[in-house]
């Protein structure tokens, strides 16, 4: 199970705060699979930090009505600086004196309003030291948090959830995979979705001056060759390397213009 409530950096691996109001929450996700596997080696170290504990008043209240009126109740800022500036053993400064940046290090805020999460964003992150999670809930979190504390703020879509939990745990996932060591084939996340760059596929797609852009996976086929009628492609089992990537490279790009046209702009989606 995470750790809670530990506060110095051993600096053996990459380490991610998870600030939240419900530390429960993570119990459970951070224990199976790549994630198990990258604490239990010390890939990563991962604190959960319950934000009650930096509330003043006897019922530990986070939040309280936004000004000028409306519905719901708002993070309040106090407990989301002191709770940063407590991991990071240092003050993050006021209007008259800010703080620079903490070198290494991203204070993400996890908001519907925030910047899209692209697997850019975890390339990014992975060159990173540290990420500190703030988890919003209720209906957000003061502004003043979003402009003075954190670095980036960010939602993994165009939709509303109860809190920043999840999209902590998607972003932490996204990013702990791509750290070297984490996978047992390092090849494993050079071809995965958003990892193959459209300029690859100029030749078989006709796609100059589309760089920067990145396709899904391409299609995948296992055995029986053959399941209820349906053949997997002949030439995954011609044995034909050069046959077999060309035919992988026009896949993945079929299946974007299908299922993600957004990714490859109108003049290969149509």
């Amino acid at each position: 199970m995470a750790a809670r409530g530990r506060f110095g950096y051993t600096g053996s691996g990459m380490r991610f705060d998870l600030i939240t109001i419900f530390p429960e929450f993570f119990t459970g996700p951070l224990d199976h699979g790549i994630l198990r596997r990258a604490r239990e080696t010390e890939l990563v170290e991962v604190n959960i930090q319950d934000l009650r504990v930096f509330t003043k008043d006897r019922h530990r209240t986070v939040d309280d009505r936004p000004f000028g009126g409306g519905e719901g109740m708002v993070l309040k800022p106090a407990p989301l600086f002191e709770a940063v500036e407590s991991l990071l053993g240092r003050a993050m400064g006021d209007a008259v004196q800010p703080a620079p940046p903490e070198p290494k290090t991203a204070i993400v805020l996890l908001s519907a309003s925030g910047k899209l999460f692209h697997q850019r964003t975890a390339r990014r992150f992975a060159q990173l030291e540290r990420i500190i999670f703030i988890c919003g809930r209720y209906e957000g979190v003061d502004e003043r948090v979003a402009m003075h504390l954190a670095t980036d703020e960010l939602s993994i879509g165009d939709y509303v959830l109860s809190g920043g939990e999840l999209p902590a745990m998607l972003i932490l996932d996204a990013v702990t995979r791509l750290l070297p060591g984490a996978l047992g084939n390092e090849a494993s996340s050079q071809n995965e979705s958003f990892s193959a760059p459209l300029a690859d596929l100029t030749v078989t797609a006709n796609s100059s001056g589309m760089r920067g852009h990145s396709l899904l996976d391409f299609p995948h086929y296992t055995r029986p060759a053959e399941y209820r009628g349906w053949q997997v492609p002949e030439v995954l089992v011609g044995g034909n390397h050069a046959e077999v990537a060309k035919w992988r490279s026009a896949a993945a790009l079929e299946k974007t213009r299908r299922n993600r046209p957004d990714l490859i702009g109108s003049e290969l989606s149509d």
